[in-house]
């Protein structure tokens, strides 16, 4: 268990050595604290960054997006009341993936949305020491109760599981009646290859259109700092549908100590392996326009 005393600084990334087209989105992000505002509900398995709201929008403008996804993570369980704020602040340039059960209000739920919340999220990912999900995380059985009201207000919900998981729970998220996001490449394993079984099922999936895919690479390989491992499989998603496909980093990295990635060499890599521009101009700003609806 950490706790806010034993906080560390976020890496600040370096300024791409290319220009980002206007409108380009990072879609995946965390805001933690500033604890005396904002404290942690729930303990974490790793040192909670210091990464206020001002401190994303600053990670932001050094790379060169002017639009953030900001998704809850576990330690703040379903409060949002971090990226509520940070929304408030943003000018309509930020959107939020909050988490929650079934028990919310109606009430809640408009309020979130006027804010700029536009997905819940749902982890069914094992913490580090295979404890269960990681504390404060909310499973995708709140899903059942949850998609009729998602529908309602033209929300996604937002899944991060492993591999075997995602596959398992397809056919419930196929017929949920929301669109549905994976985190971090599907939560794929790189040493199972392309042609693995359930990789080729997330390929399915995404050609039917329901399903979308986050294109974040650092925790689906160790091959530190240029993943050369999972180029296949990111070409391999962009084939199968590259309009339910979006970028993100994942900043500001938490638990990933000397192996914590420079955004900017990221974005160099998705440039790299996406040399098309208007293949990058989709992904990065079409793509998270129509799923966050900005």
């Amino acid at each position: 268990m950490s706790g806010a005393s034993e906080t560390v600084p976020p890496r600040m990334p370096s300024h791409p050595d290319w220009a980002l087209p206007e409108g380009a989105c990072d879609c995946h992000t965390h805001a933690f604290g500033p604890y005396d505002r904002f404290p942690l509900i729930h303990p974490t398995p790793y040192p909670p960054p210091l990464a206020a709201a001002e401190v994303h929008r600053e990670m932001l403008a050094r790379i060169g997006a002017s639009r953030g996804v900001l998704v809850q993570p576990g330690a703040y369980g379903s409060d949002p009341s971090v990226i509520l704020a940070a929304l408030r602040e943003a000018d309509g340039r930020l959107r939020g993936v909050a988490a929650s059960t079934a028990a919310v209000s109606d009430r809640d739920l408009d309020a979130w949305h006027e804010a700029g919340v536009r997905a819940l999220r749902f982890n069914e990912m094992t913490a580090p020491g295979g404890s269960g999900r990681y504390p404060g995380s909310i499973g995708v059985s709140e899903l059942d109760g949850l998609a009729p009201r998602l529908a309602a207000r033209g929300w996604h919900a937002e899944v991060w599981a492993s591999l075997d998981t995602h596959v398992g729970l397809l056919p419930r998220l196929r017929g949920c009646g929301v669109p549905v996001v994976l985190d971090h490449m599907a939560g794929l394993d790189a040493a199972r290859g392309v042609g693995d079984p359930g990789f080729q099922a997330i390929l399915r999936a995404l050609r039917e259109g329901w399903l979308w895919v986050k294109l974040t690479l650092c925790r689906c390989s160790g091959d530190y700092p240029d993943y050369a491992e999972l180029r296949p499989f990111h070409d391999a998603l962009i084939d199968a549908n590259p309009t339910r496909v979006v970028w993100g980093s994942d900043w500001p990295y938490v638990r990933l100590g000397d192996k914590t990635p420079d955004v900017a060499h990221v974005l160099a890599l998705f440039r790299d392996w996406a040399p098309d521009e208007g293949l990058r101009r989709a992904i990065l700003v079409a793509n998270p326009a129509s799923l966050y609806d900005f």
